[in-house]
């Protein structure tokens, strides 16, 4: 089995490498780096700005990866095929694929984007906003004028979808939304922090940055809630670790997940670690480490559907 990761550098300088995306191949042991990211319109504003690549979906033989604020297809080969901009896309942090829709988190903007496959462009867009302590989602056309504003007020930062709706969460929800088409209710709270948050079995699949944890938790009587840690590395041995690398990005930051089984997913880390646990016995199975650099985090995480 193959996975497929992108990882965002925090604090890289123009000229140095902002991240890429790598194949890690499970049974071999082996990493290949097919893309290596150094755009040079990135965004330098804040710690991640418009650096490194973000979410992943495979669809055909197309492999969408997204970057902050556009949407790139390629071959298998990884060979470059089409891109897309929206004015409304920017700091996406995931996507998420249903029925040859692509749903993109547009951070900065507070809204959820669809990618309508089959004809190649942006058909839809999902404002969420809050009133008098509620969640609400106001449709729009994302190639309009009558789109939200640029407030990231809930700092939306990711996006699941089944045949029961949507799931969408981010720093400043509580806890994972759940939208059916209508209304937008709260499917689970979570703690702060919280990323890649997941409808997963009985339950809810998460990176629980405060703890420091992965964590799968269901609705019994909690006797099958997990917490599993990422491997943590001795600071002398990574190849970044002053204090300006300390302010930006720190170790064991969680970020990437995606399930091989009902019992077995995996999960991101910094500095570039990615870690295979087993829900059933509760502890980490192994690891794959992509970078010693501090600064380089995890961000997008899939299984690789080719061979």
């Amino acid at each position: 089995m193959k996975l497929i990761a992108t990882t965002v550098v925090r604090g890289s300088q123009p000229g140095e490498s902002h991240g890429g995306a790598y194949l890690i191949d499970l049974e071999r042991r082996t990493v290949d780096r097919p893309i290596d990211w150094s755009n040079l319109e990135i965004d330098w504003r804040g710690h991640g700005g418009g650096r490194g690549l973000r979410g992943i979906a495979c669809d055909g033989q197309r492999v969408y990866i997204a970057a902050s604020d556009r949407l790139f297809a390629y071959g298998p080969d990884f060979k470059p095929v089409d891109s897309w901009r929206n004015p409304y896309l920017k700091n996406c942090h995931e996507i998420a694929l249903y029925e040859r829709t692509l749903f993109l988190t547009s951070t900065a903007f507070d809204c959820i984007l669809a990618f309508d496959l089959q004809e190649r462009r942006f058909a839809r867009g999902f404002h969420i906003q809050t009133s008098n302590y509620r969640f609400k989602a106001s449709a729009f056309d994302p190639c309009g004028d009558d789109g939200p504003l640029e407030l990231n007020k809930l700092h939306i930062n990711s996006v699941a979808c089944n045949r029961h709706g949507m799931y969408i969460g981010g720093l400043s929800t509580g806890g994972m939304l759940h939208f059916n088409g209508q209304t937008v209710s709260m499917a689970a709270e979570l703690p702060a922090g919280s990323h890649n948050a997941r409808p997963f079995r009985n339950g809810v699949l998460f990176n629980d940055n405060d703890a420091g944890r992965l964590r799968y938790s269901g609705r019994d009587d909690g006797k099958e809630d997990r917490a599993m840690a990422p491997p943590h590395y001795d600071p002398q041995n990574l190849l970044s670790a002053d204090a300006e690398d300390e302010r930006i990005a720190r170790q064991g930051f969680l970020r990437g997940l995606c399930t091989l089984s009902d019992t077995v997913v995996a999960g991101g880390s910094s500095p570039a670690t990615i870690s295979l646990h087993d829900l059933a016995a509760n502890e980490r199975i192994g690891s794959v480490n992509l970078s010693r650099d501090l600064r380089a985090a995890i961000h997008g995480l899939a299984v690789w559907p080719y061979k």
